[in-house]
């Protein structure tokens, strides 16, 4: 079954209404480093490539790239994580107070460094290698805390909750349970999920797994519609949250709540990068039905979003117009 398309301007009225809408996120924040160069030689030394520098650059990822795609789309975003005290939390922080993202949020741990992705890719943007520089191990004690207590005080305005879990530390269960108590209070709750979190996101409104992490958690392969139908069933009942959207790449995705189910075709018109297309799409998740959407509603936007995003290099964001225009 495929959901029925969205009326061209309902669309555009609902991203019309996306400026001033706030919305919290929760979750890991890191720092994408790209070293480009070109290559041309193996090297004698070992069977490697040498790669001639030409350029850096550097975007936010993780939950900073979540926050900074609902920025771009005109939302009032509060970020809340963890970072070093380091050079990399430090230009973090001036990279998100740039583009708009309230940065009240972070909470520094002196143990940790702030946690950077550094990939050395080709001209023609093919990846080489990629070096982390982390430490995974989940907060606890004070840091925990702190974070606990900055969601009970950003949190409180907000219209939608957001959680970017990518396994960095950053998401516990204490975290997950404070933000379950706001969701009481009125305001959705989205999780980007990591599936060793699992039984960790019970209370959410929806829970976003990519078709892989869907196959992960429900020891089901999803290569049909009506694979990704049961599948995402499963996941509902195993995650006790009361929607699944399973996003598909190249077959689009699958959205599963207790009033609709259907498949939503992919609308990509060029694929270059899928990096960071999930942020993309919890971001216009949320704004969206920050907005009024139906959760039918909310995810063919996102999904018209995420048509942009992986035509372009590494995280990428979009604004309003370019949204809109898709429709």
């Amino acid at each position: 079954m495929t959901l029925p398309p969205l009326d061209a301007r309902r669309a555009r009225d609902l991203i019309a209404r996306f400026p001033g809408l706030p919305v919290l996120v929760a979750g890991d924040v890191m720092i994408d480093r790209f070293i480009v160069g070109r290559v041309t030689r193996i090297s004698p030394e070992a069977p490697v490539p040498v790669v001639h520098f030409q350029t850096e650059h550097v975007r936010l990822g993780g939950a900073a790239n979540v926050a900074h795609n609902i920025a771009a789309l005109g939302g009032a975003v509060s970020l809340i994580g963890v970072v070093g005290s380091d050079a990399a939390g430090a230009r973090l922080r001036e990279q998100l107070a740039a583009t708009g993202v309230t940065v009240d949020g972070l909470v520094e741990d002196r143990s940790r460094p702030t946690t950077e992705k550094v990939r050395i890719v080709t001209e023609r943007n093919q990846q080489v290698a990629r070096v982390d520089y982390e430490r995974d191990a989940d907060v606890d004690g004070e840091i925990e805390r702190q974070i606990v207590a900055r969601i009970g005080r950003l949190g409180a305005g907000a219209k939608v909750l957001l959680v970017s879990d990518y396994l960095k530390g950053a998401v516990t269960r204490p975290i997950i349970e404070a933000l379950v108590e706001l969701k009481a209070a009125g305001a959705p709750l989205i999780v980007d999920p990591k599936i060793p979190h699992l039984a960790c996101y019970a209370g959410a409104t929806l829970v976003t797994p990519n078709h892989h992490e869907a196959e992960t958690a429900t020891h089901r392969r999803i290569r049909t519609d009506d694979e990704a139908r049961e599948a995402a069933r499963d996941f509902r009942a195993r995650a006790a949250c009361d929607a699944v959207l399973i996003t598909r790449g190249e077959h689009g995705m699958w959205l599963s709540d207790a009033t609709v189910e259907g498949a939503i075709p992919a609308v990509a018109r060029e694929v270059s990068d899928v990096t960071g297309a999930g942020d993309t799409v919890v971001a216009t998740l949320a704004l969206a039905i920050a907005a009024g959407a139906t959760m039918a509603e909310a995810a063919v936007i996102a999904n018209h979003a995420a048509g942009i995003v992986v035509g372009r290099f590494g995280p990428a964001t979009l604004t309003r117009q370019e949204l809109a225009d898709t429709f």
